[in-house]
């Protein structure tokens, strides 16, 4: 039963990509999942040997895409559910799998998902079924790329995440 909310399943196996709009909630999805505010310094942090696997990178779509609209109680209600789908904690994500594979059979022209971000309210969090976007749906900018295992890649995401009061640990040092 391991996996993330929205994961394929062995009934419906895909390739997926979870992605954000902006670069904030890109690292927040990631990085800020059940870290909790330390005690002494009310800062969130990250430990620098899980962020250094990721590479935040910018993505343009190259198609129009259909997304099943999640981020709204009239969308929720459109797939009958509520804000439950969107909210659960991971102890729950085998139903909320469950809940997307019927999604997909009955919104069979559907791209992805959006919904709204639980850890970067109110921006908007998405998932892209690999299975169903053409070829070469993304187009990606490597000048926009940044490596959470660089001096430099883990200075800019600090900078982003210090309004939320989360940091990346750094080995490198200041």
């Amino acid at each position: 039963f391991g996996g993330s909310r929205f994961d394929a399943t062995e009934q419906d196996p895909y390739p997926f990509l979870y992605a954000a709009l902006d670069p904030v909630t890109a690292l927040c999805e990631v990085l800020l999942r059940s870290v909790d505010f330390e005690d002494r310094t009310a800062v969130r942090l990250v430990p620098w040997a899980q962020a250094s696997r990721y590479t935040l990178s910018a993505l343009r779509t190259t198609r129009a895409l259909s997304l099943v609209e999640l981020s709204t109680a009239e969308g929720l209600a459109a797939v009958w559910q509520d804000s439950w789908l969107v909210d659960s904690e991971a102890g729950d994500y085998p139903k909320t799998r469950y809940w997307v594979r019927l999604m997909r059979e009955h919104a069979s022209g559907a791209n992805g998902l959006v919904w709204e971000s639980k850890r970067c309210r109110p921006r908007s969090a998405l998932q892209l079924f690999g299975d169903r976007c053409g070829e070469n749906p993304l187009d990606t900018d490597p000048d926009r790329s940044l490596r959470l295992d660089s001096p430099e890649g883990v200075a800019e995401a600090n900078r982003l995440l210090n309004p939320l009061r989360a940091v990346i640990s750094s080995p490198w040092p200041e």
